[in-house]
């Protein structure tokens, strides 16, 4: 889990968008993981079994939530990037927003998480076939979001 407490925390973060509440699920995730080590049956998958853990713990807490937390201005004035590519990282970040949470998910964990297909499918606990459907789909929404964005 050590090793992957980076990608960990970020996967959580992209869900939960606020830092605390992401450390949180992540403490959750590794508790939840810790007593349920025996489930575990093949250890070289270790990493896409706790990354369905910390999937399934952010979207428990989304739903205790009921609400997504923004970020702040000045969180974007403390990374330090100047304003075009904060524009569009905004305007990305809304339209992964906008898309239905089957494909953010899709999105997040192939590109976010540099994960294969085969184990975002694990990790989603989905068929490889619908992985790839939710990617074309995600991936063609996202395009056409864009285009129109470019437009105005």
């Amino acid at each position: 889990m050590r090793d992957y407490k980076e990608n960990v925390y970020r996967l959580a973060y992209s869900y939960v968008k606020h830092p605390q509440n992401a450390m949180d699920v992540v403490q959750d995730a590794i508790q939840k993981a810790l007593t349920k080590s025996d489930s575990l049956t093949k250890p070289e998958s270790i990493k896409s079994w706790f990354y369905r853990i910390v999937v399934n713990t952010a979207l428990d807490y989304l739903r205790r939530a009921k609400k997504l937390v923004p970020v702040a201005d000045e969180v974007l004035e403390q990374q330090g990037v100047n304003d075009h590519d904060v524009i569009q990282d905004l305007h990305l970040s809304e339209t992964l927003e906008e898309l239905p949470m089957m494909y953010r998910e899709v999105i997040i964990l192939r590109f976010f998480e540099d994960m294969k297909l085969e184990d975002v499918a694990l990790v989603l606990n989905i068929p490889l076939s619908t992985v790839k459907s939710r990617l074309y789909q995600a991936l063609k929404i996202l395009r056409i979001n864009m285009k129109q964005e470019e437009a105005y």
